[in-house]
Formats: C-alpha cells, structure tokens, sequence
C-alpha cells in the first residue's frame, strides 16, 4: 500500500496582491501610483533618520525601505501595508552593532528572517498575540524615550563625537555638552521640528517630514550654514543600486546573537500584524497574518544582502498610504520604486541633508510612536498591570529591549496565572443568589429583531482578545443594538479592555449602540475605574440582561425605530 503525501498547504501563505489582481483595473492602478509616488517622499527622511539613528548609514535605512517595501508588497497579506525600518528597531540595532559590529547586525536580521519564515510556516506567529497590552505600551514607551535621547546631540549641535550606549551615562555626556550648544544647529532643528508639525495641518497631504529636508538642504547649501551633514559625517549617499554581498556566517556567534535574533522577530512580528489590523480597521479588509508573517521573514532574509537592517510593517506610513488613496499592494512597490528613483537622480543632493533636521523628524516619531496617552489608562488599572508596564519600561530604558521583553513576557505569564485563581470562587448558593441569578437567564425571554446578543465565556486577558474580534469580523449581520454578556466572563486585564474598546468603536462608526450587561466582581471594578465607561455611555452598563434588553426597548422607542443610524446617535448622546 503506498502512503499518499499530505499536500502541502500553499494558500495559508497566499500574498493579498493574487487576491487583488483578478478584479485590478486602471482606476486603481492611477490611484496606486499617486499613493506610492506619496509615501515613498515621505518614507525618504525616515528611512534616512533610522539608518543613522540605528548606527548605521543612511543609505543602509533606504535600501532597508526598498527591500522591505518590496518584498512585504509582493508577498504579504495585508491590502495596504508599507515595509521598511521603524523606529522600534533602532535601540536594539544600535545596541548589536556596539557589541557584534555590522556584520554581527546583518547575521541577526537573518537569524530573525528564517525565525519569521518558521512562525509562518508553522502557525506559531499567532504566538505574538499572548504580549499583553502593558508589556506592549511599556517596551514602546521606553523605545520612544530612548530614541528621542539618541537625537539631543545632532538636535542641539553639541558634537559628541559617540554619546555612550547605556542611558545615564549618556544623559550626563549630553548634560556636560550642553555649554557647546550650536546655535545654527538648534535654529534649523526647530524651525524643521516646526515644519515637521505645522506642514499637515496647513496642508493635509503635504508630507512635513519631506518639506522640513528638503529647506533645511537648500537653507544649508545657500547659506553655508556650518552644522553637521550627511556628507560631514557619511560622505554623503552613493548613486546607483547598491551591490549584493553575502554576510559573514559566524557559527560561533550564533547562540550569542540567538536572543537578540528573537526579540527581533517578536517585534517585527507584533509591529507588523499590528499594523495589518490598523490596515484593516482602515480598509474594511481582512489580512492574511500568515502570510504577512512570511513576507516580513523573506524581506529579513534578503535586507542583509543589500546591508539593511531589520524589516517591518511601518503603521504611519502604512496610514499615509491609506489617506493617499491607496487601493492595493502595488502602491507598496511604488513606493520602492519612488526610493530607487531618488537615489538614482538625487542622491549628490543629500550631501547637504542636516542631521538636525533629521533629528528632528525623529524627535515627531519618538512621540507619535511612544503611545503616551495609554500610560493614563494603564496607571488606572489595578497594582499587577502597572508594575508589569513600569518593569518593563524601566529595564527597556536602563538595560535593553531582549531584557524587558523576556522578563515582560515573565510577569505577563505570572499575573495570567494570579488573575485566573484569583476569579476561581468554590462556594454554596443560598436562596437570594439564586432568586438573584433570574435577571441573567435568557431563557423564554423575548429578543427582538433589533437586538444581536454576544457573549464573552471565560477569562478575557491577552491572548483570547482575538476571539471577539473574528467574532465581530463582518458587522454587517449585526442589529442595530448590540447586548455583550459579561456574566460568565471571570477576568479581564487591560489587553481585554483594549479589545471591547475598539469593539465599541467599531459599533459607533457603523451606526450601532453597544449594551454591557452581567459584568462579575472583578471586571465590573476594571470597567469603572478606567475610561471605558465614556465609550459606552453609563447608562449602557447594566447589571443583567433583563435591564439590557430593557435598556434596549428604550434606545429603540426613543427613536421610533428609525434604525441603525439612530443607535449611534444615541449611542453619542448618552456618552
């Protein structure tokens, strides 16, 4: 008897552009060029200040970008998403490069590359979903604080020929430097950090980034200005395709550099799929996290023959991509092709790009990514969520990223465990519970046509977020009035209320109102405490499902049911 050969799966790891092409028409391909020729303008001073941010060459960070924005274009899963290198990448890539050199740096980003191919080959990448939203926010946080602290000397002109690596030692060498301060250094870096943010709001579709390097250039060339250049420093950025060389293999370097290898491929993991769910919150389409994972391994597999660094999905520009009026992936290869152009003709011109306008882009992007605003509600959490954000934003700034990432993750596991025994409750029902259990039974109660009931069973912490959400996919088949049973949902953490978060807001942008009814002891107290209750309204948090459907009787009478637009006005209205 033969044995017949499981056949391989290939259309798990199918890339989003097969999907697109049967229906592709020149409509959309204009709108992809424009889109493309748009964030590969906006990509250029990124990709620049990352290279150099990351101890590397500029042009290093833009052949990151070509490579990146190829490859995640051609291969991924996502309709609109950008590749290239993010800020997130930049402390880690620096710290590699001061301990292993580039060559030890490129032997990292394909270690990360074939780890990336293995999650995607074998399912595991789903993995990334059980980082839990303060270990997240946290290692982001001290990212962004520490790229900003990497940009005060070309920011300020100070000079340091090599701030050092670790944190303090560093503030003091910037404190020390601070006498040397250049006044034309500072003059451009502010008036190009103006740029920088005024720009878009002027001008919606102008990039600033884009209109801040190119003045800062020219106001250096006419004027002569003596502050540090690309060309001063790098001499400046080569004409031309850049060769193709195989790194040197260590084997010897292999189990040193297997940690950092991995909390590369965790971030760009996380970094990537997260930016395909902003995608697709954008679009109304639905990635192919597989596959997303699989371009990203085979974009970090081929960047180190080019001298890139590590590759992923890039959110901001993966949102200018969307606002450009990008309809598909071929607006990704437009935008590689954009970066190959410019350097083909203009690359002379960057001789005279100023490392303090650079630095002052950078200074936007430590912000924008450094998610400040959720600080606020995480310290609104109760004590085991905050000390599983201030550890790990506390060992990401005064140790290094694989630290906090690895004793993050140990915490996250730890309080997964103390939340699970701590809702598990052993106890005998007196006569009032049970008479007090009536208001939550569904049975023979009457749900009307304008009304969907969900229910939430179980614990509700990272790693099961993803379940509502494939739940709530295609709203399309939901009533204008939404009923979330939280009666036999025992915990919940703040991963969990990120996801009933945007649940919410997902509702309202549909024109849908959202109910919470039966929540327990301990995530009814996470509810109140916390900026939640202003997403629903308080009078959309209710005890049990009788004062649900009551609640949603009268949403319905008070708008005569006129439908689903209704919802959401109401739903505003009792905010």
């Amino acid at each position: 008897m033969t044995m017949r050969r499981a056949a391989i799966p290939w259309a798990r790891w199918r890339p989003k552009l097969l999907e697109i092409l049967p229906t592709y028409d020149r409509h959309a391909f204009a709108a992809d060029v424009v889109a493309g020729l748009t964030v590969g303008v906006v990509a250029l001073p990124l990709a620049m200040a990352f290279g150099i941010a990351s101890g590397v060459t500029p042009q290093a960070g833009i052949y990151t970008a070509i490579v990146g924005g190829a490859l995640v274009s051609l291969l991924g899963g996502s309709r609109i998403q950008i590749g290239g290198p993010t800020g997130a990448f930049v402390v880690i890539v620096a710290g590699i490069i001061a301990a292993h050199g580039l060559s030890g740096l490129l032997m990292v980003t394909m270690m990360a590359g074939v780890i990336l191919v293995f999650l995607a080959v074998t399912g595991l990448g789903q993995a990334v979903k059980f980082i839990p939203r303060p270990v997240v926010v946290g290692f982001t946080n001290g990212i962004a604080l520490l790229i900003a602290t990497t940009q005060v000397n070309d920011f300020f002109g100070l000079g340091l020929a090599e701030p050092p690596s670790e944190f303090f030692a560093r503030m003091r060498a910037l404190a020390a430097g601070f006498p040397a301060v250049s006044p034309p250094a500072l003059a451009l870096a502010v008036g190009s950090l103006a740029l920088v943010l005024l720009v878009p709001r002027r001008f919606a579709r102008v990039p600033g980034s884009m209109v801040a390097l190119v003045l800062g250039t020219a106001a250096v060339a006419l004027l002569d200005l003596p502050v540090e250049t690309i060309g001063s420093k790098f001499a400046g950025i080569p004409s031309g395709l850049p060769a193709i060389h195989l790194p040197t293999f260590r084997a010897d370097l292999v189990l040193p550099l297997l940690p950092s290898a991995l909390t590369v491929a965790l971030l760009a993991a996380v970094e990537s799929l997260l930016s395909a769910v902003v995608a697709d919150s954008m679009t109304g389409d639905r990635h192919n996290s597989s596959a997303e994972l699989m371009a990203q391994g085979v974009a970090n597999l081929v960047a180190p023959l080019v001298g890139g660094i590590p590759v992923t999905g890039a959110i901001a520009r993966t949102a200018t991509n969307f606002r450009s009026g990008a309809r598909s992936p071929i607006a990704g290869l437009v935008h590689a092709a954009t970066l190959v152009l410019i350097i083909l003709l203009l690359a002379p011109w960057a001789t005279d790009v100023p490392l303090a306008t650079l630095a002052a882009v950078l200074f936007v992007v430590a912000y924008n990514m450094g998610e400040w605003r959720e600080i606020g509600s995480i310290w609104r959490l109760d004590w085991a969520d905050k000390s599983v954000w201030a550890i790990t934003f506390a060992l990401t700034v005064m140790a290094d990223l694989t630290v906090a990432v690895e004793v993050g993750m140990a915490l996250a596991a730890l309080l997964y465990i103390y939340r699970v025994t701590d809702t598990t409750i052993v106890s005998t029902l007196n006569a009032d519970e049970i008479e007090d259990g009536r208001a939550h039974i569904l049975q023979d109660r009457h749900v009307p046509a304008y009304v969907t009931i969900l229910r939430i069973h179980g614990p509700f912490l990272f790693g099961t977020t993803d379940k509502l959400a494939d739940a709530t996919a295609d709203l399309a088949g939901f009533a204008p009035i939404v009923i979330l049973r939280l009666r036999n949902m025992t915990a919940i953490d703040a991963t969990g209320l990120h996801a009933l978060e945007a649940l919410s807001e997902r509702l309202k942008k549909s024109g849908r109102s959202l109910i919470l009814c039966g929540a327990r002891q301990q995530p009814a107290a996470l509810l109140h405490q916390t900026e939640f209750i202003e997403h629903v309204g308080a009078d959309n948090l209710v005890p049990h499902v009788q004062a649900a459907l009551a609640r949603a009787e009268q949403i319905q009478a008070d708008f005569s049911g006129v439908g689903a637009a209704t919802a959401r006005d109401l739903a505003t209205a009792s905010l």
